[in-house]
């Protein structure tokens, strides 16, 4: 239902004679195309026509992708969330800020089994780039299946265990009837470095920084900002937390155990001009360059409380997710410009993946060796790769399907095939409120943005239809050059023709006036501009 041949919005149902799980619930952002859009979430037609069928949710893990829509779902479907302690603790105050107060919260643990619906839930765990991260295999009627979540082999992890590839080989020997694993990085040769590769370099910049350090992250990193932490200790530096949602999931990962951040160590925002620049850390939003984001403000010189010039650092502790890339560049331009040292990949090893490379997608293969492959979480040409690393261990190429949203297999007696698609598009949050993809609400925005608009006023009598003056044409993003001089008149010209060949044919509906006005303004603008802007023609009765 989502998270193929894109990166978000990850949702899959897994349907049985017990009825149906869902798996992850995740959301996507906006991309350039979806101005005035503030979330992408999955569809959930399919859902809602087997609303009596849904059973449970099973999140992999905490990241925004996989529970996003969490919150939309649990207003229409009044089902059990299992998910691990951390996992939960984000979803929890994830929910509370919907005002959803009773939901159905399960907490489970990596190695644990639970039934449900018919199905019984193992939880493996795995390594990622935010703790209590599991891997889920759901055995069904049809056989064993195995969802990999978000995962990477990290053999020195920051916190927990590595990944259990011994259980990983146990379930390969009970027999996978299909994988679904994840691909962000198959197109990536060898293996994903260890976290820890990070925690050296930031000791390397806590060593060589004079003044005042910031480090952006993704909120829900809670590795990353551990280690930020770790160098902080050790360089006897206070540690200062701002962003929205860092301040939120920080707090979260201390209560429940997970970042170890002492109350000593730690300064309020409005306490910060107080603290000797080489005295602080700051921890921030904003790795993606999103224009609210705290970073983002910093860079502006428009954030309450930090300012950011010459003699601090700054580091971007994160990649930039496809199509984030000019806002992020735009953010170290705007730091570099007050005289900060900005510190980012790949210049410096700030970052690395929490999703497996090649050799570790074929660890996981060789291991599981699964009957059928389904390759998920990526883009379509990370599926592809990953079909191609499972071939060349041995899969036949038609046990592995590439599936686009809304695909569906049907496993019956060992045997996979596909079946017909269901609806898979996607619904957009619009200021807290939802609008269909299908409404033309972004065709409108797009059109906007392009071309612009006119506003046509035309004063008629209310009894005979004529038109009373000349009409008025306003324009709005409509870009006027050089050659187009005298167009705003010839545009009037061509309403008040329009108008007068109406009324010469007794037309009176407002409608059909619109419509005349719409038709014969918008070819004229393409004969001469080569343009469509948005025309709104208004009707004055007289």
């Amino acid at each position: 239902m989502g998270g193929l041949g894109e990166i978000g919005k990850n949702m899959t149902a897994v349907r049985g004679g017990g009825g149906i799980l869902l798996v992850d619930a995740g959301m996507a952002f906006p991309d350039e195309e979806m101005p005035g859009i503030d979330l992408v979430l999955p569809d959930f037609t399919y859902l809602r026509q087997h609303a009596g069928e849904m059973r449970a949710v099973i999140l992999t893990h905490g990241h925004e992708d996989h529970v996003g829509s969490l919150p939309y779902l649990l207003r229409e479907f009044d089902v059990p969330v299992f998910a691990t302690k951390l996992t939960l603790g984000l979803v929890r105050s994830k929910l509370q800020e919907f005002g959803i107060k009773r939901a159905d919260l399960r907490e489970v643990s990596a190695g644990e089994s639970v039934s449900v619906g018919g199905f019984e839930v193992e939880f493996v765990n795995v390594n990622h780039s935010i703790p209590d991260a599991v891997a889920v295999a759901i055995r069904t009627g049809a056989g064993l299946i195995v969802f990999s979540g978000d995962y990477k082999i990290d053999l020195t992890p920051i916190e927990g265990e590595p990944t259990d590839l011994g259980r990983l080989a146990a379930l390969g020997e009970e027999g996978v009837l299909a994988y679904f694993g994840d691909s962000t990085n198959s197109e990536r040769p060898g293996y994903t470095p260890s976290e820890k590769v990070v925690g050296e370099t930031f000791r390397e910049v806590f060593e060589k920084a004079t003044g005042r350090i910031i480090v952006a992250s993704f909120a829900s990193h809670i590795h990353r900002i551990q280690q930020v932490v770790e160098a902080a200790k050790e360089h006897e530096r206070l540690v200062a937390v701002t962003g929205r949602s860092m301040v939120r999931n920080v707090q979260i990962a201390r209560d429940l155990g997970y970042l170890d951040l002492p109350s000593e160590m730690m300064v309020d925002q409005r306490e910060i001009a107080r603290i000797p620049d080489s005295d602080l850390v700051v921890l921030t939003t904003g790795s993606q360059g999103e224009p609210m984001a705290a970073l983002s403000r910093i860079a502006n010189g428009t954030h309450r409380t930090i300012e950011a010039g010459r003699g601090d650092t700054v580091v971007i502790a994160a990649h930039p997710i496809p199509g984030n890339e000019r806002s992020v560049s735009n953010t170290i331009n705007n730091l570099m410009k007050r005289g900060v040292e900005v510190l980012y990949s790949p210049l410096q090893q700030v970052h690395v993946s929490g999703h497996a490379a090649r050799e570790e997608q074929k660890i996981v293969l060789t291991l599981l060796k699964p009957r059928y492959l389904v390759p998920v979480h990526g883009e379509y040409r990370h599926l592809i790769h990953h079909a191609n690393t499972a071939a060349s261990l041995g899969i036949p190429e038609e046990n592995i399907f590439i599936l686009e949203n809304g695909g569906r297999l049907e496993f019956r007696d060992g045997l996979a095939r596909r079946i017909e698609n269901v609806a898979a598009g996607m619904f957009l949050v619009d200021g807290g409120g939802l609008a269909n993809t299908a409404d033309g609400v972004m065709r409108e925005r797009q059109q906007l943005s392009a071309d612009g608009m006119f506003v046509v006023i035309a004063r008629i009598d209310a009894q005979g239809g004529q038109l009373l003056g000349d009409p008025d044409v306003i324009s709005r993003g409509f870009v006027a050059t050089q050659s187009s001089n005298g167009l705003m008149e010839e545009a009037v010209e061509r309403v008040r023709g329009t108008l007068q060949d109406t009324a010469r044919r007794h037309i009176t509906d407002w409608g059909e006036l619109k419509n005349a006005i719409r038709k014969d303004l918008s070819s004229f603008l393409f004969e001469r501009t080569r343009k469509r802007p948005m025309i709104i023609p208004l009707i004055v009765e007289v």
